[in-house]
């Protein structure tokens, strides 16, 4: 399943707080916890925690849709071949879910970039900068809308998706255009027999005219 974005938050907010689940945890232990969140040394690590857990539903669910769309008779060839689970998985299933694994790289490098409502929950928009885990986004709130400088913000908005456009771009041409390819190669094949056909009918017709002439 996949967790809402507000869940997420509080659940990280109650668990790595200073009297959160973790530590209280550890405290039966006769461990003394850190605080999470306000500390910059341990407040990256926390986020990143968060955002695993915020994503990992939605990770799961493309990875079975991936795996789902593998035709079964390949597994099967596999093992009459006698490759073993590892084999299979390696020669079989890593390079055809490299296609799904590649949208969920891009979708993630993209969301990374416009990255606000968890941190601005968790955090806020003044502990995050103390925290080291200010983002553009939460800075553009920041020095945008809640300092009254609507311009500044603007433009703030303006370079985040300028910056999200070339990195969208980019990866569209030295990455995803690879399973574009290999999703036409079957029209490509046919376009080419055709234009090969043609030529063959092209030069009987130049060989038969020119016997005509002879």
């Amino acid at each position: 399943m996949s967790f809402p974005k507000s869940s997420s938050a509080q659940d990280g907010a109650c668990c790595y707080r200073r009297k959160g689940a973790i530590n209280e945890i550890l405290a039966n232990f006769a461990i003394n916890g850190p605080d999470g969140l306000p500390d910059p040394n341990i407040a990256i690590w926390t986020l990143l925690l968060l955002i695993s857990w915020k994503y990992v539903g939605f990770a799961v669910i493309m990875m079975l849709a991936g795996m789902q769309s593998i035709p079964d008779e390949l597994y099967e060839a596999a093992k009459v071949d006698g490759a073993s689970f590892w084999q299979m998985q390696r020669s079989i299933t890593s390079p055809l879910l490299a296609p799904t694994l590649r949208i969920w790289v891009f979708l993630s490098m993209i969301g990374s970039l416009q990255l606000f409502d968890l941190v601005y929950i968790v955090w806020g928009k003044y502990v995050s900068t103390t925290a080291g885990v200010s983002t553009m986004a939460t800075y553009m709130v920041r020095e945008g809308r809640s300092a009254g400088n609507y311009g500044y913000g603007s433009a703030v908005a303006l370079i985040i998706f300028v910056i999200s456009l070339i990195i969208a771009l980019v990866y569209q041409k030295f990455v995803l255009n690879r399973d574009l390819d290999g999703a036409v190669t079957e029209q490509k094949e046919a376009e080419k027999r055709a234009r090969k056909r043609a030529k063959e009918v092209q030069h009987r017709e130049v060989a038969a005219l020119a016997s005509e002439v002879k």
